[in-house]
């Protein structure tokens, strides 16, 4: 089932072209990063899809147009910095976020365990770190039961522990079969969370699709020696090597997933005569792709 269907999306202010004729089809269940760095788009792509501002070309549709012009009911959101009343605590703002949404019979104590904040469910907002504030409002998104979550940057400013756990949480979150939308420039987090992902740059698609179809299956062997000039010599020696990176002290050899391993190329090394300082073989990450996608765009 589609859950978001965009097509042809341009939004233009002035001069500036915000968004840039995009198309986009998210599922029902993924987890749908929307990946770029500041001023890709993202936040306005957001903003269009919620009905916030409007595009001048092109339109977008919620759950196949089935529940006509009040798809927000089935929405939840977190765009900018939580925001409650700072001193109520934890479940007071709750309650007050479910009367708001008119949910008669929202499951509060659940949440609040959903989101790890139920041994702190009376204390005052004021008192809670950011990471936790930020939680809070994945669980005020949450109020109501909707379909679908967007979080536009859900780990922006927050320490190393403060972005696992709200990494653990919306993993949590996905469990519960919620359609997941994410902007985010970070590209760690969206290679630990996400399904599905979307390049973006100054406003143009550039690549989308699963994450494994963005990550090829090729793999890094970064390699070095005291003298770099005679390790490069012996790699033209290796037909399966398809890309070749420079580094100060070492070497990034790109290899097909079936080429030769670091055991082997090591021993070629060593069968000319030169002996190792540096051999680590890993695959290739969502940054690398990110940055040779981006390159080219």
């Amino acid at each position: 089932m589609s859950i978001l269907s965009i097509r042809n999306i341009t939004k233009k202010y002035g001069s500036l072209t915000a968004v840039n004729n995009l198309s986009l089809e998210v599922e029902k269940g993924n987890i749908y990063g929307m990946l770029g760095p500041n001023g890709s788009g993202k936040t306005t792509t957001l903003g269009i899809v919620l009905g916030i501002t409007h595009a001048n070309e092109g339109s977008y549709e919620w759950f196949d147009g089935k529940l006509g012009n009040k798809p927000n009911m089935q929405i939840g959101c977190l765009l900018e910095t939580p925001n409650f009343y700072p001193y109520m605590s934890a479940k007071k703002n709750l309650e007050v976020v479910a009367h708001i949404k008119k949910d008669a019979n929202p499951n509060i104590d659940e949440l609040l365990e959903l989101v790890n904040l139920n041994e702190r469910s009376h204390s005052k907002f004021r008192t809670f770190s950011l990471g936790m504030k930020q939680r809070l409002a994945i669980a005020g998104a949450m109020v109501g039961d909707p379909e679908v979550m967007i979080f536009d940057e859900p780990t922006n400013g927050l320490d190393p522990e403060g972005i696992a756990e709200v990494r653990e949480t919306l993993l949590k979150v996905a469990q519960r079969g919620k359609t997941i939308i994410m902007a985010s420039h970070i590209l760690d987090e969206v290679e630990k969370i996400c399904s599905h992902v979307a390049i973006l740059k100054k406003g143009k698609l550039l690549a989308s699709g699963t994450v494994g179809q963005i990550l090829t299956a090729d793999k890094l062997i970064e390699i070095g020696s005291h003298d770099l000039d005679q390790l490069k010599s012996i790699l033209g020696d290796i037909p399966q090597i398809k890309d070749v990176e420079n580094k100060k002290d070492y070497i990034i050899v790109t290899l097909p997933e079936d080429g030769i391993s670091a055991a082997e190329m090591n021993r070629i090394a060593f069968d000319k005569g030169i002996t190792l300082t540096r051999l680590i073989e890993r695959k290739r990450s969502l940054e690398s792709e990110f940055l040779e996608i981006t390159r080219k765009g």
